[in-house]
């Protein structure tokens, strides 16, 4: 492996800087000063509905590419840029596995087309990745199971619609990988913008306090089932989520080796550099990590020392970009793994403006806590040799998604409805739910406008689809095939 493996290093917490998004929007409020400006809900929601003038909701439905001008391998190519070249072709054996994979490894290439449709402009926390696999149950600091949206890699602030229209989108194709109809499918993402919709509104009646400590815990989740037959396949849902969280992860990567634990190399998916050469870089970093904690967390981690370290292939867009795994002791044999994961300029840069935060790694911990409802207390960032940024958290910390493969149409509708709501309260927290509740209105006008849309940009990305497999059978790109996954 290349010396760049390993290449963070210490740098204090940064201060922000000024952004260049948008007026529309500010440092703080996402939504912008109009929504500040504006003193009562009725106001605001007058004031969303006003914006249909300008942009009916029927226009959201429109996908027209850019043919002349549109290549998904160049775009997917230039997403490769300053990753680790020889785990690129990981990236696209993952996303070769079918259409579904292929949208999920393809944020950047999304977000160069949604910055093409119709836009309200209207800015929020957006997670920049919205896609149903990036939704699951997870711990609360109080170890507490919620449903919630768990990954940041690319949230910034941008137009609310961009993520729902992504959400949307992964709905039809994953319900296209399971064989269910056309129709089935467009009912899926109906069904999550109806969701969306309906408790933005809800949202937007409440005080600021109560949507921010809303949540989905599994007790609600089972509650909400329409009728018994889903109530007990949400109940056999939560005891599979507990049993899996509770198989910790430590044993299963790690080894002893000369009477000392080690994380087992499983190449070319976890592996160690040369320590020698990076041991101090690396202990440099995680020096900068412990700085960016809060005072409590950081007397917290202080309790555990460095045992080991390495680095893992991750997720599909996330693939070679530089992934470290830490194994830290504490005195009386405790194991505590982190993860310290590289962050890049979010897929949305380009088009919403560039984050706040001069270091990516605070601008995914920040859009994080602001997004979810409870987020992991080993939350932190830190900046690295060459200016890489990277944020560390858990790993792993008793995560769970649903199995959505085989999933049943009426069950994926059901889930469907669970991302729209949840998406819902993580852009309440930040953006104004009263204008964009204005927008949306109380008919299914854009919930019908999104469903022709998702599966009009559902076809393109199986053209996309497409065009990978050709370019890697002639040769122009290159392409690993892990075996066992």
């Amino acid at each position: 492996m290349s010396d760049r493996t390993t290449d963070v290093a210490q740098t204090p917490p940064p201060t922000a800087s000024r952004s260049n998004r948008p007026k529309a929007a500010s440092a703080h409020n996402p939504a912008g000063a109009r929504g500040s400006e504006l003193r009562s809900r009725d106001e605001r929601l007058a004031a969303g509905k006003a914006l249909r003038e300008t942009l009916a909701r029927t226009l959201h439905a429109i996908w027209k590419p850019r043919t002349r001008h549109r290549d998904p391998i160049a775009i997917l190519e230039a997403s490769n840029r300053d990753r680790l070249p020889e785990l690129v072709p990981i990236r696209y054996g993952r996303m070769l596995r079918s259409p579904f994979t292929f949208l999920r490894g393809s944020a950047a290439l999304m977000a160069y087309d949604l910055a093409r449709t119709p836009t309200t402009k209207i800015y929020v926390q957006c997670c920049g990745d919205c896609h149903l696999m990036n939704f699951g149950m997870f711990a609360t600091p109080e170890r507490n199971l919620i449903f919630d949206i768990n990954d940041f890699d690319e949230t910034l602030p941008a137009p609310w619609e961009w993520d729902l229209k992504r959400l949307a989108v992964s709905f039809i194709v994953a319900a296209r990988d399971n064989r269910h109809s056309d129709k089935e499918a467009r009912n899926a993402a109906i069904e999550c913008v109806r969701a969306y919709r309906e408790h933005l509104r809800a949202c937007s009646k409440r005080s600021p306090l109560d949507v921010w400590y809303e949540r989905l815990d599994e007790q609600t989740l089972i509650e909400m089932a329409p009728d018994a037959r889903a109530k007990k396949h949400r109940e056999n849902f939560v005891k599979l989520a507990r049993r899996r969280i509770g198989e910790y992860l430590y044993p299963r990567i790690t080894t002893e080796i000369g009477g000392r634990p080690r994380l087992t190399d499983q190449p070319p998916i976890l592996f160690h550099v040369d320590k020698k050469a990076h041991q101090e870089v690396f202990r440099a970093a995680l020096e900068g990590y412990r700085l960016s904690l809060s005072d409590d967390r950081r007397v917290l981690f202080d309790r555990y020392q460095l045992e080991d370290w390495a680095l893992k292939v991750v997720g599909i867009g996330s693939v070679g970009t530089r992934c470290h795994i830490v194994l830290l002791f504490s005195p009386e044999g405790h194991p505590l793994l982190l993860q310290l994961k590289e962050a890049r300029n979010s897929v949305f840069a380009p088009y919403a403006g560039k984050s706040l935060y001069q270091n990516q790694g605070q601008r995914v911990v920040v859009g994080q806590r602001l997004m979810q409802a409870s987020s992991d207390i080993f939350l932190g960032w830190t900046r690295g040799r060459e200016s890489r940024d990277f944020f560390g958290r858990q790993l792993r910390d008793m995560k769970f998604s649903f199995p959505v493969e085989g999933m049943r149409p009426e069950f994926l509708q059901r889930y469907a409805e669970l991302c729209g709501l949840t998406l819902a309260r993580a852009h309440a927290k930040s953006g104004d739910a009263a204008i964009i509740s204005g927008y949306l209105g109380k008919g299914d006008s854009f919930d019908q406008a999104i469903g022709r849309f998702a599966l009009a940009y559902a076809d393109q990305n199986e053209r996309d689809y497409v065009a990978l497999v050709s370019a890697v059978k002639a040769g122009r790109i290159k392409a690993l095939v892990e075996e066992n996954l």
